[in-house]
């Protein structure tokens, strides 16, 4: 059954989502394990690097680092083939930031076997020159699509997509980011030019699709949904685009106890997920091509 075929089909139920089985049956079970892919993914983690203190009002022992790479390496050992993406936002927000200026940062989800991330408004906190020296330390690719580096020091240091293949699934990711004008100042971002993020996540999702993805993935910093229908959120994003499957998004912290399915401009489902903030949670979607289904766990962090 075609990517887009199975992806039409699927519906939310309280277990996740769940798509119409498929007419044929699996002959070969190593087959079968090709086709099944994890996604993991974070959103605005923001220097959180230890848990929250036991005593904490809201988030009593939530989070950190060392649970996260339990909760991941714990996954891994069991599937072979995990995708972990981030949206953004990365930096600010404790003193470990202020301290390492984002190094630490980068070092632990280097540890942690991240795939890919975007870039959050945040992380222009301590300007290009900083996050530059920063990224050093990431052996991930920042995924940018939007952003127009080519006048400043991030030129060549961020890409507009990359695929990915985890057995026998095809993925292209790419990356969207929020308007900085307002967010940033002037000086952290200097020259970088900001695109439409609509027409530029299109024009991208159509290239991927043309490289014969058979998963398209938008990591994206614009936000979950606003009361001003003009600015632009992942609801947004996803009713006005074409050929994006899943939007993981990040920016304005919110916990979605399951994934929003929305219908995209040729009335075609796209999934969107977001994890709210600081590595409370880690969000996880489970795909097999071969039983045509997605299932989908918002994990939370203890």
């Amino acid at each position: 059954m075609k990517r887009r075929h199975f992806l039409e089909k699927f519906v939310l139920s309280s277990a996740g989502i769940v798509l119409m089985k498929p007419s044929f049956a699996i002959q070969n079970p190593s087959s079968a394990r090709k086709s099944r892919l994890v996604i993991l993914h974070t959103n605005d983690t923001h220097s959180n690097i230890d848990p929250f203190p036991e005593n904490h009002s809201k988030y009593p022992g939530m989070g950190g680092i060392a649970k996260r790479y339990a909760i991941i390496k714990k996954i891994k050992a069991k599937e072979p083939n995990v995708l972990l993406l981030d949206s953004g936002d990365i930096f600010q927000g404790t003193p470990y930031f202020n301290t390492f200026n984002g190094v630490l940062e980068m070092k632990c989800m280097s540890r942690l076997g991240y795939d890919a991330s975007t870039m959050g408004n945040h992380d222009f906190d301590i300007g290009m020159d900083g996050f530059l020296k920063a990224k050093q330390h990431a052996d991930f690719p920042f995924l940018c699509a939007n952003y127009d580096f080519s006048n400043t020091i991030l030129k060549n240091e961020t890409q507009t997509f990359k695929i990915f293949k985890k057995g026998s699934i095809k993925i292209g990711v790419f990356g969207i980011g929020v308007e900085l004008s307002g967010l940033v100042t002037k000086e952290a971002y200097g020259d970088t030019i900001y695109h439409d993020p609509i027409e530029v996540a299109n024009q991208t999702a159509a290239k991927l699709k043309k490289e014969k993805c058979d998963l398209v993935i938008c990591l994206s910093h614009l936000g979950f949904e606003y009361r001003d229908n003009e600015k632009v959120s992942d609801k947004k994003l996803a009713k006005n685009s074409k050929h994006i499957d899943i939007i993981l998004g990040g920016h304005t912290h919110t916990f979605l106890e399951k994934p929003v399915i929305e219908k995209n401009k040729v009335k075609q489902n796209v999934l969107i997920n977001q994890v709210g903030w600081a590595g409370i949670q880690l969000g996880r979607i489970d795909i097999d091509l071969h039983t045509v289904k997605i299932g989908s766990e918002n994990l939370i962090v203890f």
